[in-house]
């Protein structure tokens, strides 16, 4: 593992809590379509950085993006749909000197049976979202 490790949801909302950084690294028309993390309760905001770009080629200037908005030494949080994409940019931040987690099951989680994203996930889990 080339990263600080995998939360649970829960597990991510605790280390939130403590002041590291969700960076939520799904592309704009999900955040546009599907809703974000609201984490006004804790007195922050999630920083939004596309890992891959609408048209599912990568993201050339994610480690730029990343130093431009996250001072380094702040841990750092990251979250993608159902947490494969959140996987590698985890890895990347921490090539680039961040302590990393991934969330598992991401934002919407794992589908069920139907194809809907029902099953887990930050949403389904009932954590705060808009």
């Amino acid at each position: 593992m080339n990263y600080a490790g995998d939360l649970a949801p829960a597990q991510a909302w605790e280390k939130l809590s403590q002041g590291a950084v969700l960076l939520d690294v799904r592309t704009e028309g999900e955040w546009a379509h599907i809703g974000v993390p609201d984490l006004s309760s804790l007195g922050a905001a999630p920083v939004f950085i596309q890992w891959t770009l609408a048209d599912g080629s990568p993201n050339a200037t994610f480690a730029a993006e990343l130093a431009a908005a996250v001072p380094a030494g702040r841990p750092l949080v990251l979250l993608c749909r159902s947490g494969a994409r959140s996987i590698a940019a985890a890895q990347a931040a921490t090539a680039a000197g961040y302590t990393a987690f991934n969330v598992l099951e991401g934002f919407e989680g794992e589908p069920d049976g139907h194809g809907e994203r029902t099953v887990n996930g930050w949403k389904n889990r009932q954590l705060p979202w808009k």
